[in-house]
């Protein structure tokens, strides 16, 4: 159905439920000469009379009443379906989709969450763990979880989180066996945990800093996981080295379970970031949540 005739249908049902132009222009704020040519151009489209005019008065014809019987509520329900919409301008609510990796899910997003959604139970969140660098518009996502450096340039970015290091971990049992690492090119001679990034299909490669010197060092050992944690647990029981987020395993450091390597190699870089389109319309719960989850220092 083409824009003119919606508006002639309105202006129809106006004049019919009225018996007036008058009061039908007036109600919808047009001219009577523009609602008479809207009635005249809507019955030539149709080739039928929908109103009996006289001096007096208007009505609607047979056909008129069939229209305004069978068309008149379908408008009507719409009309309450806008008005009832107005709920989510004055209260928050709807589903809201977010990719993120295991860690961020722990660690940024669940802590901060629980708070809303005990206050906003008609918000609903659906989190899912992803360390691919997906494209969150062409698979329906609300919003992204990603470290600064990885949010693309198009996207707006919200601090979620402070700054973080990387730590290379290994357990005592471990070293027992292997002397330390200096160097990150000594790592090659290590039986390391890999993490497979599903968005290449390729394993990442361990990142250093030191100064002006960066680099990027492939491991190789027995194991391979997709998520840290796993990775971690591989550590503790001894197989080998992990590269992992210093806040998970400091906990296992300070009670001697891990041993760290390669400290003054790992500096600080930006943390965590909530990422959306820029051209996205915002609503109440996706706003509140945003707020929610800024980092504040």
């Amino acid at each position: 159905m083409t824009r003119q005739n919606v508006n002639d249908l309105i202006a129809f049902l106006a004049v019919a439920r009225e018996r007036s132009f008058t009061r039908a222009a007036a109600k919808l704020g047009v001219s009577q000469s523009a609602l008479s040519h809207s009635m005249k151009g809507l019955e030539t489209r149709l080739g039928l009379r929908l109103l009996t005019r006289t001096t007096r008065s208007v009505s609607p014809t047979e056909a008129g009443e069939r229209l305004l019987r069978t068309v008149g509520h379908r408008f009507e329900e719409i009309e309450a379906e806008l008005d009832a919409l107005s709920e989510f301008r004055e209260k928050p609510a709807g589903t809201i989709r977010i990719t993120a990796t295991d860690y961020a899910a722990d660690t940024i997003l669940w802590p901060k969450l629980t708070k809303v959604l005990r206050e906003y139970p008609d918000i609903k969140v659906e989190i899912i763990i992803d360390y691919g660098l997906t494209d969150i518009v062409a698979q329906g996502y609300d919003a992204g979880v990603r470290l600064g450096e990885q949010v693309a340039k198009d996207m707006i970015a919200v601090r979620i989180g402070p700054d973080m290091r990387m730590a290379v971990v290994g357990a005592p049992s471990y070293f027992a066996q292997r002397s330390p690492p200096k160097e990150p090119q000594d790592l090659t001679d290590h039986n390391c945990i890999n993490l497979r990034l599903p968005t290449f299909g390729g394993l990442y490669a361990w990142e250093f800093e030191k100064g002006d010197h960066e680099l990027k060092v492939h491991v190789e050992g027995q194991l391979v996981f997709n998520g840290t944690a796993q990775m971690l647990n591989a550590a503790l029981a001894g197989f080998g080295l992990a590269y992992v987020p210093e806040d998970l395993a400091q906990p296992h450091l300070a009670k001697r379970r891990l041993k760290r390597v390669l400290e003054d190699w790992c500096p600080p870089f930006s943390g965590y970031h909530l990422y959306y389109p820029s051209r996205r319309q915002s609503s109440p719960a996706f706003t509140l949540l945003v707020d929610a989850l800024r980092y504040r220092g």
